[in-house]
């Protein structure tokens, strides 16, 4: 699990810095594999979420873009998917931009339509 959460914080740290300031309300972790009711859904290499809103939000106007947020990363599902090396760290990359792009209102839906809006500016900086 070691191994696999370093290429993940590669990636994170690969981004380019200036997106990194939209991203310091996301915690991103790695799990084993999906729930059942995840894997339902379509056998999902990720997730991204909102962590809560808060207890005491009572009708109040909320600042959605404070909110924590996590992203987690499926470890099986990949591994089982993507034996060789190479493409699996294609695949963690993808996987991680993918729930990034839902971090900025893009849905799976929208990137059915256009699947260029998976490659936006939290592309790799080259």
């Amino acid at each position: 699990m070691k191994a696999f959460g370093r290429v993940v914080v590669r990636v994170m740290e690969s981004l380019p810095d200036s997106i990194k300031p939209y991203l310091e309300n996301v915690v991103v972790d790695v799990e084993d594999e999906p729930d059942e009711e995840i894997e339902a859904g379509g056998g999902a290499y990720g997730l991204f979420e909102p962590i809560g809103l808060p207890s005491d939000a009572s009708g109040d106007a909320i600042d959605l873009t404070s909110m924590p947020y996590r992203i987690v990363i499926y470890k099986r599902p990949l591994e089982e998917d993507f034996p060789e090396r190479r493409e699996l760290m294609t695949e963690i990359r993808r996987t991680v931009i993918h729930e990034i792009a839902h971090h900025f209102g893009i849905t799976d839906r929208d990137i059915d339509r256009d699947p260029s809006l998976e490659d936006g500016p939290w592309r790799r900086e080259d």
